[in-house]
């Protein structure tokens, strides 16, 4: 019996980044596996390329796959709703028949596993006999999309190459089924968890995957159906029997998150400030020119003597009479004649007519005053001073009018910017507004930590509120203190509308996670109209943190947004999400680059266990080595709810999900919370 031949498959990958650096693609690999590994009897990759999101491009490929005969295209990339994702108005008009059956297949599996698969916009169908199939750019979910269809692929290619529709259909329903490997009753068995999806382009390692995954935790399945329910929190109404047991927010990943918090923290504000130890921490909002000329006078940058040089003046060696004093001090200065010198001193105006100074060095006393406390008589022992010798001209550090200091530059506390500003007259500037961060705790069993006496059953001290604000002030922000809030959703309403008023950010710990009292979420959405942007990070620790924005009229009568923070309850969770979420839109809304903590590369001074589902965030002392590189060494026991990992650390090291650990001697990035440690 002769071998049946195999379906043969074209892989296209479409990604800016891919095509331009083919290394970082993950998706041939993964779909050829796929096709290996389902589909090894039956099906031969025949062609694999890389090209970027260009519509002609696109399309040329897949002609080029259809006039090869081709029975299968297989794109991956370009189907989210990013500017560069184009694929679907790419491929959309070379489909003479489409197949709304194989595109809705690829959906409702995606949906399965994240809501996110709404953002998809997949097409297929059959052009000159090869059928056509659009994948997303993730290899994920390229992987779960092929795989939701792909018992069907054989029977769908050869019908549209001219397979006898009935001949192929004869055995009825049960038959297809069965050859292909699948049941109507059953489906296909998917699991839910352990997949993550990125249905926009450039999901091969880099570039812009829009990553809407779960990082091997298994999908959100809510009570009702998202059209049911526009908001996702509890109704604390309904009491405890009606709440969620899982959570109805998708888990974002920590870069999916910082895009969030970016496109949803406001603008920053300009105003205007004296220059005066105010400005400190604060970033210019335009360029800044000089009021006057640095320096103003023409100025000795010796001590010495001021004399007339030049080729029509006198040689200047030789005995001259000191005629006047000039000191570094305002007043006015007689003409200097030929013939006389004057004694100045360091910053000192030259006297009009001087035109170089001579320095201390290059003379000697000749005689002194009847009363001996002044020179008389100098001698200049050289001849080779030139005109302007040893003399600042007026503007030679800074010219009147000079832009001194550009837009986007921030007022350190090193003195150098406040300095310069003063020097030149400026007396007030356009600066971005810092923004006034109020910082509160949630829960009956949160009492003030420094409250006098024992604690009763269940109380816990406030550990987060006082940290944060110490935080926040270390960062060079104005903190309000808000106290701490019962869990009772009319007292917490009203904390925050009353704190909407007072503050621009808003930091709640505490209360978002599935109890019955974690009231945070009911009420920004419910009561206070807010939009939750996200609720969940896959990330350790900080899973619960949340984002979100609530709406308020300013004094102004304008609409605007107020940014709400609630962090987790546990201390560690709480300091590690302030620093990785918070700082960098505190920056945003004060103008200032780079945002957040910063990023090195670290040196690991001991192995480092991995989790293997989230990405964590280590607590770690770097140091400055004698090797020229940065050492880290964890602060030890990394449990959420331990503060006491904090003691002492100045980084956070970004250690990816993963199996066993990081060995000793090995480099990771470090997110940089403080200064830097020597290594004595």
């Amino acid at each position: 019996m002769a071998e049946q031949q195999k379906l043969t498959a074209s892989i296209i990958i479409i990604s800016e980044t891919a095509s331009a650096d083919p290394s970082t693609d993950k998706c041939i690999p993964t779909l050829q596996k796929v096709f290996t590994s389902l589909g090894a009897s039956k099906w031969e990759v025949t062609a694999t390329k890389i090209i970027p999101d260009d519509v002609t491009k696109i399309q040329n490929a897949v002609l080029e796959s259809c006039a090869e005969g081709v029975n299968l295209i297989v794109t991956s990339g370009g189907t989210g709703f990013a500017v560069k994702d184009v694929t679907p108005e790419a491929v959309g008009p070379l489909i003479q028949k489409h197949a709304p059956g194989l595109v809705h297949g690829m959906l409702a599996a995606s949906l399965e596993v994240t809501p996110f698969a709404v953002m998809s916009r997949p097409v297929a169908g059959v052009r000159d006999g090869s059928l056509i199939l659009t994948l997303p750019g993730s290899p994920k979910g390229a992987k779960e999309n092929l795989e939701a269809v792909f018992k069907l692929l054989g029977h769908a290619c050869l019908q549209a190459q001219g397979g006898d529709s009935r001949n192929m259909h004869k055995g009825g329903v049960e038959k297809l089924e069965k050859e292909a490997g699948v049941s109507a009753k059953g489906g296909e068995g998917r699991k839910a968890g352990g997949n993550s999806h990125g249905h926009g382009h450039g999901g091969h390692g880099c570039g812009h995957n829009h990553g809407h995954g779960h990082g091997g935790h298994q999908g959100p399945k809510a009570h009702t159906a998202p059209e049911e329910r526009p908001q996702q929190s509890n109704d604390p109404a309904q009491g405890p029997s009606r709440r969620y047991r899982q959570s109805p927010y998708p888990m974002l990943t920590v870069k999916d998150a910082l895009q969030k918090i970016a496109e949803h923290t406001p603008s920053p504000t300009v105003i205007k400030l004296p220059v005066n130890e105010s400005l400190v921490g604060h970033v210019l909002a335009e360029d800044v020119t000089a009021q006057e000329s640095v320096p103003a006078f023409r100025a000795s940058i010796v001590d010495g003597y001021a004399v007339i040089a030049g080729s029509d003046a006198p040689s200047t060696k030789g005995v001259f009479p000191v005629s006047m004093i000039s000191h570094a001090q305002a007043g006015e200065h007689q003409e200097l004649q030929k013939g006389q010198i004057a004694r100045i001193t360091t910053g000192a105006p030259l006297p009009p007519g001087a035109t170089s100074v001579v320095m201390v060095e290059d003379t000697v006393l000749v005689s002194k005053t009847d009363d001996g406390n002044e020179e008389k008589e100098v001698e200049i022992l050289t001849d080779e001073i030139e005109v302007g010798e040893n003399v600042r001209e007026v503007g030679s550090d800074v010219q009147s009018g000079d832009v001194i200091m550009q837009k986007g530059e921030g007022i350190s506390a090193i003195g150098g910017e406040f300095g310069l500003l003063a020097s030149v007259g400026v007396k007030e500037v356009s600066v971005y507004k810092k923004p006034v961060v109020g910082v509160l705790s949630t829960g009956d069993e949160i009492v003030n930590h420094d409250r006098e006496g024992d604690l009763k059953r269940g109380e816990v001290r406030d550990t987060n509120r006082p940290t944060l604000l110490t935080a926040i002030r270390g960062s060079g922000f104005e903190a309000v203190d808000l106290g701490i809030v019962s869990d009772k959703p009319g007292a917490l309403e009203q904390t925050l509308r009353d704190a909407t008023r007072k503050v621009d950010v808003i930091i709640t710990s505490g209360g978002v996670s599935m109890g019955e009292l974690d009231l945070l979420k009911p009420t920004l959405e419910r009561q206070l109209g807010g939009s939750i942007h996200f609720g969940r990070v896959a990330m350790k620790p900080g899973k619960p943190t949340t984002f979100a924005t609530i709406p308020v009229k300013s004094n102004s009568g304008e609409r605007i947004d107020k940014v709400v923070f609630s962090l987790p309850g546990n201390p560690a969770s709480c300091v590690v999400t302030y620093h990785l979420f918070v700082l960098p839109s505190l920056h945003q809304m004060a103008g200032v680059e780079p945002r957040g903590c910063a990023r090195v590369k670290v040196q690991l001074d001991g192995d480092v266990r991995l989790d293997r589902q989230r990405d964590e965030f280590h607590r770690a002392v770097v140091k400055a080595g004698g090797d020229g590189l940065l050492h880290a060494v964890s602060t030890g026991g990394q449990r959420s709810s331990r503060i006491g990992s904090f003691k002492g650390a100045n980084a956070l090291m970004c250690l990816p999900a993963g199996e066993g650990s990081i060995k000793k001697g090995e480099m990771v990035d470090a997110l940089l919370m403080g200064k830097l440690v020597g290594d004595v």
